[in-house]
């Protein structure tokens, strides 16, 4: 199976998208045979199938599974064990997923052909975007894109995250360069492995490039207002070396500073003066149009837990359109939005038939999220098999319903449970069209963490302690992701009860500030690096509520539909109304004072 695309052509772009998804049945039986018939062959695989490459004994006897149950597999092959347990073509390397398991990155295999299809799927924005806005091929976007920590395993392989391992490929480095894929960057400042310095010399060329510049943005709207808190805390410097056309002594990467200096060049003092002029003014409001005045659109993923900061990005970017042009994951590239120039509240995506094979599985939506017939009962016992919807063909989905996502991949997953929950919201041919409604479990994320319930509790868990030889025990709890401030930071509402008749009257604020810093330290390896080393989160916060805080909160659940005896305390605020119950509530804040601990995750042999 071929993945290619000129993104030059637009007509052939369009017409691929037009003929996968006119015969998006057919794409994915063909993809289900391809992936059978490479794979059948692989100890997982064949545990189940035993050789039969039929596409109802896949569905019959393959289990729909989660990284728990994958997790050894790969964990074999990271300690240096044969692809062939799981592919049938050779692991290249293992990508780190945002998600965790048991505290660390899980790890998804890939192989050298996976890149192809990423590729691929890259290539088709262009035509996508080229019908709705003109002339993206005269200038260049400043897009803002950085490479983190990778690891060896011990098999030798290289392990890192997706988009790291696409900047350093050769598929990124000799990407078509049609005027679209053009960006102010130069590669050597994208692949700088210290983020300050990539990031001050991005900008840097970026301010230097303004003029050319029709579009702004990065992978995730995080990141995005993290560049630009980064710049108002750095203007006047980045204002300094462009007028002086010399580079701060502070930046030390070779490669990275020699390619600054190319686009540099030479002192420019009435850019300089121009950058002073508008970063001193005393609001930044429409900040991006200012800087950048041609630009057309902010690139940037706002949709899922990303919404949250579309009310800041509309501040800065002057109410500029907002873009999500892809939906994408570690285990596998998915599909894309073909009217990028819709509000994010109608964001919805196709997923591209031959990426992968899709299946989805039923769920209902309300208050309890649950899979469809999670408690149906079979002859008087509840059974797991009939507990289990059946997962059903990517052209069988129907608009109005929630699905929770199924992939079997060509890398080596086999239907795999994503975990995200996506609402179809019409047909484009043959092909669904999905909104991201959000990933399942998780209840708080300010960039790139993905703190769960089960997480949270754990951590509040053993926190809570600290508090006990106070006389006070925490009744109740709740959270909620402030992006009000750059960075994001949790917040935890607690109310607390002393163990005799006394009232709450103080705290001691050393004993509190531990409790958030023991928290953080519960919390998992990426939100610890998100803290500690990329400083993407802020401290984190817990606010001390009134007693009686939370019955409010119940009466005011209770008044938009929740019932009595079926209540639940959310565990993370998503209600505006529910969130000034709590706010106007706080009796006490208290911040982190400690850095959590954060080391890079290296594979231990078993």
């Amino acid at each position: 199976m071929e993945w290619s695309c000129d993104p030059n052509d637009r007509v052939a772009g369009l017409k691929i998208i037009e003929d996968l998804t006119q015969s998006a049945g057919q794409v994915q039986r063909r993809v289900l045979d391809e992936i059978l018939r490479r794979n059948s062959e692989t100890e997982y695989l064949k545990g189940f199938i035993q050789g039969d490459l039929g596409r109802e004994t896949f569905k019959k006897k393959v289990p729909v599974v989660n990284y728990e149950d994958v997790k050894p597999y790969i964990e074999r092959i990271a300690n240096g064990e044969p692809s062939q347990i799981i592919s049938g073509q050779p692991i290249s390397e293992l990508l780190t997923s945002s998600g965790t398991s048991g505290g660390h990155p899980k790890m998804m295999p890939s192989t050298i052909e996976d890149l192809d299809r990423k590729t691929f799927l890259y290539n088709l924005l262009v035509p996508v975007m080229n019908q709705y806005v003109d002339g993206l091929d005269q200038g260049k976007g400043m897009y803002l894109l950085f490479v983190k920590q990778e690891i060896t395993t011990a098999s030798g392989l290289t392990a890192r995250p997706v988009l790291t391992s696409y900047y350093k490929s050769k598929n990124f480095r000799n990407r078509a360069f049609n005027g679209y894929n053009v960006y102010t960057s130069p590669d050597e400042t994208i692949l700088c492995t210290d983020s300050k310095q990539s990031m001050f010399c991005q900008l840097i060329c970026g301010l230097v490039q303004r003029d050319q510049v029709l579009r702004v943005g990065a992978v995730f709207a995080s990141a995005f207002l993290r560049a630009i808190k980064f710049l108002e805390d750095h203007w006047e410097e980045l204002s300094s070396n462009i007028r002086t056309g010399i580079i701060s002594e502070w930046v030390t990467d070779s490669s990275c500073r020699e390619a600054t200096m190319k686009i540099l060049e030479k002192p420019k003092p009435e850019l300089a003066d121009l950058i002073e002029s508008v970063c001193s003014s005393k609001s930044w409001e429409g900040i991006i149009k200012k800087l950048w005045p041609k630009t057309k659109y902010v690139d940037v993923i706002v949709t899922g837990s990303m919404a949250q900061y579309i009310s800041t990005l509309d501040f800065y970017s002057g109410s500029l359109p907002l873009v999500s042009t892809m939906y994408a994951s570690s285990e596998c590239y998915f599909g894309l939005n073909l009217k990028p120039l819709s509000k994010p509240s109608d964001v919805s995506y196709i997923l591209i038939p031959n990426m992968a094979y899709f299946e989805f599985i039923p769920v209902n939506k309300g208050l309890e999220e649950e899979r469809i017939d999670r408690d149906v009962h079979c002859n008087g016992n509840t059974d797991k098999i009939c507990m289990e919807p059946e997962p059903v063909d990517l052209v069988d989905v129907k608009v109005g319903d929630h699905y929770e996502l199924v992939v079997t991949t060509f890398t080596g997953l086999y239907r795999y449970s994503v975990g995200d929950i996506l609402l179809v919201t019409g047909f484009h041919n043959q092909a669904p069209q999905f909104k991201f409604v959000h990933r399942r479990n998780v209840v708080l994320s300010i960039d790139t963490d993905k703190t769960n319930e089960e997480d949270l509790l754990r951590a509040i868990t053993k926190a809570k302690l600290l508090v006990e030889p106070l006389g006070c025990l925490v009744t109740e709890y709740t959270s909620y992701a402030d992006t009000s401030s750059i960075p994001g930071h949790y917040v935890l509402f607690w109310e607390l009860q002393t163990r005799g008749k006394n009232p709450l009257t103080e705290l001691e604020s050393s004993v509190m500030e531990d409790c958030c810093s023991n928290v953080e330290e519960e919390l998992d390896s990426v939100y610890r690096r998100c803290r500690s080393k990329d400083k993407s989160i802020g401290p984190l916060e817990i606010r001390v509520v009134k007693q009686g805080t939370f019955d409010a909160l119940m009466d005011f659940c209770v008044s938009q539909g929740s019932s009595v005896n079926q209540y639940k305390t959310p565990r993370c605020i998503k209600s505006e109304e529910a969130l000034q119950i709590l706010k106007s509530r706080v009796l006490w804040s208290f911040f982190s004072k400690k850095m959590p601990s954060w080391v890079p995750y290296r594979l231990i042999q078993h």
